[in-house]
């Protein structure tokens, strides 16, 4: 049934930003949560755009709301005016202000939680009114849906209207506890690594090739211990579980563990850095990025294993 439509005239702009957050979430629920307003109040002005519009921009299903051709075709536009706002804003701020405000940074958890979180407080000293938010995931997180406003990943994320940069490399290497070897021995080669038990991510909940850092030393490898977080994995390697290939930082405050083969069983993968060009020039997310960026790059030596 199609919906009556009114005159675009009488359209809310401010409907255009909630009909974003309907998008990016893909939940009435999630989006009201997000723009801080009641359920009925996102779905009243929901309804009230679809009037405007003349049509629906949502169908319910299973797993969520999924957009419509009405809703796709409008959205690039949506992005522009959300564009000019924040543009605007901005500008109006005046470039000489203090940077303030909230910034997102999303990023998987073992870097999260054991070298960003360790070497953030020249930052946070720096700049008192920028409120940092680490948003730990294994999943590719959507930066045009502004699920976070900086990006750091070991691989180039695709998408429009995004910027990224190489700024590094990480190395990884293996590591184990002497109660493993002391059962289990310890590898003197990479080809006797097919003989031992390992620690690694669950394969069905993996979102992100790069890391499946595993294969690239061993060929089908004996895992004794499957999590979706680094976390847990180091701690079973550290309780002789078996074998784990970490980052040089993940083990920092680890004494149980220690590393093996360690010019043999190395991976690297590329550490890039993102935003969405649409932001990269507010003064909150300059001053974040540049922190980020001076960091990842001086920490290099250390990172990628060369010092």
């Amino acid at each position: 049934m199609s919906i009556k439509k009114v005159p675009l005239e009488d359209m809310d702009w401010d409907d255009l930003r909630i009909f974003l957050a309907v998008m990016r979430t893909e939940t009435l629920s999630q989006a009201a949560k997000r723009l801080k307003l009641d359920h009925s109040t996102v779905c009243r002005r929901v309804a009230q755009l679809e009037l405007c519009l003349g049509g629906s921009l949502f169908q319910r299903h299973r797993t969520g709301l999924k957009p419509t051709e009405l809703a796709s075709s409008i959205l690039e536009n949506a992005d522009a005016v959300e564009t000019a706002v924040l543009a605007m804003r901005e500008s109006l701020s005046g470039t000489n202000q203090e940077p303030a405000g909230s910034v997102r940074i999303a990023m998987m958890e073992g870097i999260a939680s054991l070298y960003l979180s360790r070497r953030l407080t020249p930052f946070l000293k720096k700049y008192p009114k920028i409120k940092l938010e680490l948003v730990t995931s294994a999943q590719i997180l959507n930066i045009n849906r502004r699920e976070a406003e900086i990006f750091i990943s070991f691989f180039e994320p695709s998408g429009r209207n995004l910027h990224c940069q190489r700024v590094g490399q990480i190395a990884l290497n293996l590591y184990g506890a002497e109660n493993y070897f002391a059962e289990y021995g310890e590898p003197q080669s990479i080809q006797e690594l097919a003989q031992h038990q390992f620690t690694s991510y669950i394969d069905d909940l993996i979102q992100i090739d790069a890391v499946r850092w595993l294969d690239d030393i061993v060929v089908n490898p004996q895992i004794s211990f499957y999590s979706n977080s680094m976390l847990a994995q180091m701690a079973a390697a550290a309780s002789g579980a078996g074998l784990a290939l970490l980052p040089r930082f993940a083990v920092e405050k680890e004494d149980t563990l220690r590393p093996i083969l360690e010019n043999q069983a190395v991976v690297r993968r590329d550490l890039w850095l993102s935003v969405h060009h649409d932001l990269e020039f507010s003064n909150r997310i300059k001053a974040t990025l540049q922190f980020l960026k001076n960091l990842l790059i001086s920490d290099q030596p250390y990172l990628n294993g060369s010092k």
